[in-house]
């Protein structure tokens, strides 16, 4: 005997607690981690292709100039600035699932050939293939986001993307903590490449047998788990039960919204600051500290793993805040990227005064300094969804792209500022500058930033056109005529039209 939903309101369908949403996040964790772990291989690989007495001697060694080692470094980053705003639009076109799974097949494929890359073509093969590898992954973001706007509940975004986006973490984490062991191995340090490309492609099956671009297109879901997605999103992600989304994104809408651009301006903020760590720290620490840190892989990864395990116990945190509706989205927002860009300012600041005997403290401020910035994935990384879930690809990759111009600039101040590498008052003007950048952008988040839909997510939705259009005539039918001069109640144009006839 079936029963039918209809005649059994009372019986509500309750969905599981962890269910095929959280299935999608685990897909999505490991996908990301692949990623990460195939973006950051060459940095740590490439000391042993340059120096074999720093592991396995057996394999080849190539004489490149730091000037050479500086452009195979950086070609990753000029192939994934160009296709992130692509990226998002094609997301939107063939859904997130088709355009994550190429991305990941593209640099597992690359990271799988760079070594006979190497060996026949040199530097400038290298190169080469590492920009394919950034050219694949640049879709990466914006497929995610595309990808968790339609899966995440209006009230789980920010954990289930953090969730996500963890994964980034630990691929790093990983990849850092075992290079100096696989490059000493006797598969010497090909194998920092082989490894990760591996599971890249092994990732890829079972993204083929079990992802899926929304709940609507998976088999596997419950009908309860389903419901809850998509009421929660009903009045603002279009549904792709009927083929494609195919509003048309509003441009011109989008640049001219001011949470917008001060999301975009966050989100440089908060890139410049990362990328000055990453790429300048070391040399801070070895040439003002007399600290090494290149040198140790453990302390390279401490700063990944403890931001990797921070942001895993924000999630539910958020998740407490939002459904028990202690605080609003916008609200819960503002908390969390405040922590995650204010509280590096002081540390930044104090940073620029650690003197050379104290190198431990150094290095607790900088693990410290990235860790507490995972709780912005709770602020303005998943804000993009919050304003536009419709668009939530095409505006990660607008603020993506922007970013990563500021991920070049960054180092440029650097050079720039930094003339003497021993100088700490050098220095201190660059975490200076780094900590009012961050300070400004985080101002203006708390100003103007909403966790708010906007306006423009629906603008050409013809389903919401009409129902706007039928609303308004409506009213119309019910609003009452002027009195007239001898002070007779006022009627409805409908009523009008029944006394006429």
């Amino acid at each position: 005997m079936v029963t039918s939903r209809r005649s059994s309101k009372g019986a509500k369908l309750l969905p599981p607690t962890l269910g095929r949403r959280h299935f999608q996040c685990l897909l999505l964790f490991v996908g990301f981690a692949a990623a990460f772990a195939m973006r950051v291989n060459l940095s740590v690989a490439i000391v042993a292709m340059m120096d074999r007495k720093t592991a396995n001697p057996d394999f080849p060694e190539y004489q490149w100039s730091e000037e050479i080692k500086a452009r195979i470094l950086s070609s990753f980053f000029w192939g994934y600035i160009c296709t992130q705003i692509p990226g998002g639009i094609l997301a939107r076109r063939f859904g997130g699932k088709v355009m994550l799974l190429s991305s990941i097949s593209i640099s597992s494929t690359m990271a799988l050939l760079t070594p006979l890359g190497v060996q026949f073509g040199g530097w400038k093969l290298l190169c080469f293939m590492r920009f394919l590898q950034g050219f694949g992954q640049g879709v990466t973001v914006p497929s995610m986001h595309t990808l968790l706007a339609k899966w995440a509940p209006v009230t789980e975004r920010g954990s289930l993307a953090t969730y996500s986006y963890s994964g980034s973490q630990f691929g790093t984490v990983i990849m850092l903590a075992s290079s100096g062991v696989l490059a000493s191995s006797k598969l010497g340090w090909p194998s920092c490449f082989y490894i990760p490309g591996s599971l890249g492609l092994l990732w890829t099956v079972l993204w083929i047998i079990y992802g899926a671009s929304s709940p609507s297109e998976c088999t596997k879901i419950s009908v309860a788990e389903r419901e809850l997605i998509e009421g929660s999103q009903v009045h603002t992600v279009k549904s792709s039960a009927d083929g494609k989304p195919n509003l048309p994104v509003p441009w011109r809408r989008i640049f001219t919204s001011v949470p917008f651009l001060v999301l975009m301006a966050t989100h440089c903020a908060s890139t410049w600051c990362f990328w000055t760590l990453l790429t300048q720290i070391p040399t801070y620490m070895k040439s003002v500290l007399g600290k090494d840190i290149k040198s140790n892989a453990v302390l390279s990864a401490l700063p990944y793993f403890t931001m990797l395990i921070l942001g895993l116990a924000c999630g539910p945190l958020s998740d407490f805040l939002e459904k028990g509706r202690h605080l609003s989205a916008t609200t819960s927002r503002k908390i969390f990227n405040t922590i995650g860009q204010w509280v590096p300012v002081l540390t930044l600041i104090w940073l620029g005064y650690i003197t050379r005997d104290q190198a431990d403290l150094a290095v607790f401020l900088l693990t410290f300094t990235v860790s507490i910035s995972t709780t912005m994935h709770l602020g303005w990384q998943v804000n993009h969804i919050d304003l536009a879930p419709n668009f939530a690809g095409t505006l990660v990759s607008l603020t993506n792209c922007a970013a990563n111009v500021c991920s070049i600039i960054a180092p440029l101040v650097v050079g720039f500022v930094v003339t003497d590498t021993s100088n700490p008052h050098q220095w201190r003007i660059i975490f200076f500058i780094v900590a009012g950048i961050n300070f400004l952008g985080n101002l203006m988040f708390i100003l103007f930033g909403t966790a708010k839909v906007q306006p423009w997510n629906f603008e050409h939705d013809p389903v919401v056109q009409e129902t706007k259009v039928a609303d308004e005539e409506k009213a119309s039918e019910l609003k009452p005529l002027n009195e007239d001069e001898d002070g007779d109640v006022p009627i409805t144009r409908a009523e009008s039209q029944f006394s006429l006839n």
